[in-house]
């Protein structure tokens, strides 16, 4: 039975764009993405969270070879084919999987809830990958994977510096939060711990410094959507002993 005051005409018209915005069960999607990516591991964790099938295809960017230019011009991973599209960009990347993949919602109804959750995801995206991510892993990975020389240790060390300060700042949110931003998990949470992920990895996280953090992270981390980033393992960056353990 329909509930009250849903006509017949509204009712089918919902059935239609149900089914348009439900990824097609006959086409392989794939994700062209880096392992130690934090992007690429910020839509892997947003499709396996929605039970999302996906083919994971190594983009080794830095080699010849590489067609990512064709396939995204703006030369950045991930890259996600679906329904015979190509989407670039992981944020966009990720809204678009919650909308047309409404179960589980990771973004929250209220516009000032979700104003909340974009902006944790451009404060990881950005300021917190600028500071940390990006610096940390291009001395400690990058470089050697990509044989562009020896790390520079200040680099490292100002990243270190800098990742001391955020994990104070989400410390902060988590005293008055159940999630970062807010009382359900959401993307921003997704975002954070894409980038803490790698940084764990190297074992470059000092979960000491916040008990409420690590409580957050050994949350998030458990989860099933999890699995297929602990079985990460680069060529001749081997992960940290504890990488892999839920109780760490």
């Amino acid at each position: 039975m329909r509930p009250s005051g849903v006509s017949r005409r509204t009712s089918q018209r919902t059935l239609v764009l149900s089914r348009m915005n439900t990824p097609s069960p006959s086409s392989t999607i794939r994700l062209y993405h880096v392992a130690l990516s934090p992007y690429c591991r910020k839509v892997r964790l947003v499709l396996a969270e929605k039970r999302v099938e996906v083919e994971l295809v190594e983009d080794r960017y830095w080699e010849p070879g590489s067609e990512l230019n064709r396939r995204n011009p703006a030369g950045k991973l991930p890259v996600l084919r679906m329904d015979g599209r190509l989407m670039a960009e992981s944020q966009a990347i990720v809204e678009y999987l919650d909308e047309v993949i409404p179960v589980p919602a990771l973004m929250p109804r209220s516009p000032i809830e979700r104003y909340e959750v974009r902006r944790l995801c451009a404060w990881f995206d950005d300021k917190f990958n600028a500071e940390v991510t990006q610096p940390v892993m291009h001395e400690r990975v990058w470089k050697k994977v990509m044989k562009l020389g020896y790390p520079d240790s200040r680099a490292v060390k100002e990243g270190l510096k800098a990742i001391k300060e955020h994990i104070d700042y989400m410390s902060g949110l988590l005293e008055t939060r159940r999630w970062l931003a807010g009382n359900m998990m959401s993307l921003a949470d997704f975002t954070a711990a894409a980038h803490f992920s790698c940084l764990d990895y190297i074992s470059d996280v000092d979960w000491d410094r916040s008990a409420a953090l690590q409580e957050w992270y050994a949350t998030i981390k458990s989860r099933p959507a999890f699995r297929s980033l602990l079985a990460d393992h680069l060529p001749g960056v081997p992960p940290a002993p504890h990488y892999a353990e839920l109780d760490f």
